[in-house]
C-alpha cells in the first residue's frame, strides 16, 4: 500500500563562520554572506521542488 505524505516541514540553520559573522551582522544584508545565503536556499528550494515533481510523476 503506497503512503500519501499530506503535510511536510523543512526545517534549516544556517550559521555564518565565526569569523564572518561581525561583519554580516553589522552590514546592510547586501554583503557577499547574504548572497551566498540566498543562493544557498534557492538551490534547496530547487532539489525540493525536483524531489516532489518526481514524485507526483510516480
Amino acid at each position: 500500500m503506497p503512503v500519501e505524505i499530506m503535510e511536510l516541514i523543512v526545517r534549516a540553520n544556517v550559521q555564518e563562520s565565526s569569523g564572518n559573522a561581525g561583519a554580516a551582522a553589522t552590514d546592510d544584508g547586501s554583503s557577499d554572506g547574504a548572497v551566498h545565503k540566498q543562493a544557498l536556499i534557492e538551490e534547496c528550494v530547487e532539489q525540493v521542488l525536483e524531489i516532489l515533481r518526481h514524485r507526483n510523476e510516480r
